[in-house]
């Protein structure tokens, strides 16, 4: 039988390691919070890897789509639950921006979210309606000096990573064109398909089937060199508009305060999932790439890297109102 000294040591262990304290984690399901909605390539990348990671922690990963405002609903949603490793959160290339966008955003895009692993990557496409009178990317800046106004960009709401492809391309490009916001991807494609927009530049997981099908067109990549995902397409970069480089991606996070030990097993856990063959060809399936590193470290390198480079983009935007 222990002795009181070591009853009072055990308490303070556990008391110390909410880890310890609370059982092995995990021992009850996850949360994935997705701060975009369902049919968009990050709610996909989402998906994949809680299926992915659930048989690894032996607990069900959850995604849970919580949307709206250029991710700053979800994220905020995240920061009030518990930083026990309970909830996770899918971060993609609006979340660097949220708080230039939006200054009354309470949280900071770098100390208020502990990165845990670079999930996936992704160039996007430019894509126009078979309305419009453009095969290749100077057809197409040709016919926006004309329409400029008249011609619709559809995006996501302010902030998304195609509303930044797109106030990207105006500034690059010295184009114009009303961009219209949609609550969700899937919408504005949709509207672009129907001819209610005439150009976009989203994921290929949306995109590259309705190329297939000759829905759209496609016409380039976002990012500046070629894709495997997007064989037979040149880049934006390559084809006159020199400097243009997009790729989307997806940031796995944990809440500041989440235990060491709960931080490792989610590191691992993304490791071993992202390594896995199974995993790395459903996400190619669906246009998507992984990293060469996926660790803590380089996701965290990552994220103050596109804070750095977009945040001032972003900021001319709100001042703008573009």
């Amino acid at each position: 039988m222990p002795n009181r000294r070591q009853i009072l040591a055990l308490a303070g262990a556990a008391l110390a390691s909410p880890a310890l304290a609370q059982g092995t984690y995990p021992t009850r399901p996850i949360r994935m919070i997705i701060p975009v909605g369902v049919g968009g390539v990050t709610d996909i990348v989402g998906r994949i890897m809680c299926e992915a990671l659930t048989p690894i922690l032996g607990q069900p990963v959850v995604p849970e789509n919580v949307v709206g405002a250029g991710s700053t609903i979800g994220a905020a949603a995240f920061q009030r639950l518990p930083a026990d490793g309970y909830a996770i959160f899918m971060g993609t290339n609006n979340h660097p921006i949220m708080k230039a966008l939006r200054p009354d955003f309470a949280f900071d895009p770098v100390t208020d979210f502990v990165p845990v692993a670079l999930v996936g990557r992704q160039p996007f496409v430019l894509a126009v309606n078979p309305s419009v009178p453009a095969t290749d990317v100077a057809g197409l800046l040709a016919w926006l000096g004309q329409q400029r106004q008249d011609a619709n960009f559809g995006s996501t709401n302010p902030g998304a990573t195609n509303h930044l492809a797109g106030e990207l391309l105006k500034q690059i490009a010295h184009v114009d064109y009303t961009i219209v916001p949609y609550r969700t991807a899937a919408l504005a494609v949709q509207d672009l398909v129907a001819g209610r927009v005439q150009l976009t530049i989203d994921s290929p997981t949306m995109l590259n089937p309705l190329i297939e099908a000759g829905q759209v067109r496609g016409l380039a990549v976002s990012s500046r060199d070629r894709s495997v995902l997007v064989p037979g397409l040149p880049s934006l970069a390559e084809s006159g508009v020199p400097d243009y480089d997009l790729t989307a991606w997806q940031v796995l996070f944990a809440r500041p305060g989440t235990p060491a030990s709960v931080l490792a097993r989610l590191e691992d856990a993304s490791r071993r999932a992202l390594a896995d063959d199974a995993v790395i060809q459903r996400l190619r399936r669906a246009g998507v790439d992984t990293w060469p590193d996926s660790s803590a470290a380089a996701a965290a390198r990552h994220v103050r890297e596109e804070v750095a480079r977009w945040a001032p983009i972003a900021e001319r935007i709100r001042q703008t109102g573009g």
